[in-house]
């Protein structure tokens, strides 16, 4: 059995006036930066402006909760939300969410796996930080009305984290990177009416999910995630077409093929078949719970559903290869519309 390994990252992002298209192992050093740009992939400042997304998703989750926390900055809006999954009680405990305006309220780094660098949210009564230091740990502050936590990521512990750089259609380009299952220390706080519930996540892992593009006014995606130790993989089917799928598996970081997504986006509390067209995927996803938000503005709106919930089913790192069973991996599930 050959494992088909993926090149090292490039120097940049951009390359010689073209983006460095490609599926990569490892983390872009020079961080997101779409200057330098050439014909046919330039566009105006004020194209630039509204069309540059970019956001910073962290999942942390165990046998009793998952956490979601995002960063986004749409380029004329920017957001923050957190939520947390009671997965004993099945029930959201906690699921907020902030507008505010970009630069003044929210900042996404370009590289926010480099020393030194912040992503952040200021918001009212509330405050979300994703902080790297030199020791290669990721310092995870949260402050809002119902949710507290105070958790540290251990960079430095993560396998070969993918890099995936293509072509959008309606836009330019967009990059990810990608970790699988990281270690987590820290504490939750659940704040109410009747006190706290302090909730430890030393036993949690965490993947984060760094994106940068210049994208289409409409943007559509279904997108898998879970992750465990010596397991993990990555799925979408969308508007980056299979550029950002990997499974990773004790420690290989394995590109895989299209991803094929089959549900009832009607009712997505009902089981999804998640595979990919090479033969090294097929899972069953079953949900316990999820996190949905509907907004229509006219201008703009977004339809978001993520189920929160455990995978089932097999990997295998070739076609030739034998296969891994899955059981009981815990991640989640996305459909995703934006007019943005």
């Amino acid at each position: 059995m050959k494992l088909e390994h993926l090149p090292k990252p490039p120097a940049r992002l951009v390359l010689n006036g073209e983006p460095a298209n490609g599926r990569f192992a490892g983390r872009l050093e020079a961080g997101f930066d779409w200057r330098g740009l050439q014909a046919p992939h330039t566009r105006s400042w004020l194209w630039r402006r509204l069309h540059h997304k970019r956001w910073v998703y962290l999942g942390l989750g165990d046998e009793r909760l998952f956490i979601g926390l995002a960063i986004v900055d749409v380029g004329w809006t920017c957001t923050a939300f957190a939520y947390l999954f009671d997965r004993r009680e099945r029930s959201m405990r906690v699921d907020w969410s902030q507008d505010g305006l970009p630069g003044l309220q929210a900042q996404v780094s370009d590289d926010p796996f480099a020393a030194g660098s912040s992503t952040w949210f200021r918001g009212m009564r509330a405050r979300l930080d994703l902080s790297s230091g030199k020791d290669q740990r990721m310092q995870i502050q949260v402050d809002t009305p119902q949710l507290q936590i105070e958790a540290e990521l251990d960079l430095a512990a993560m396998a070969p984290p993918l890099l995936a750089i293509g072509p959008i259609a309606g836009g330019v380009a967009h990059a990810t990177q990608k970790t699988s299952a990281l270690p987590l220390r820290g504490q939750a706080r659940l704040r109410g009416a009747a006190g706290h519930e302090d909730l430890s996540l030393d036993q949690a892992w965490g993947a984060l999910d760094a994106s940068n593009g210049l994208l289409a006014r409409h943007t559509a995606w279904r997108w898998a995630s879970a992750h465990g130790p010596g397991l993990g993989f990555n799925l979408q089917q969308g508007y980056f077409g299979g550029q950002e799928n990997a499974l990773w598996l004790d420690g290989e970081l394995i590109p895989l093929g299209a991803a094929r997504f089959a549900f009832n986006a009607a009712q997505p509390l009902q089981p999804w078949h998640v595979s990919t067209d090479d033969g090294l995927l097929d899972l069953q996803f079953q949900p316990e719970g999820a996190r949905q938000d509907a907004r229509n503005l006219g201008f703009a709106a977004s339809h978001y559903v993520q189920p929160v919930g455990t995978f089932k089913g097999w990997v295998r790192a070739s076609p030739d290869g034998p296969k891994r069973e899955v059981h009981r991996l815990l991640g989640v599930t996305e459909d995703h519309q934006s007019v943005w």
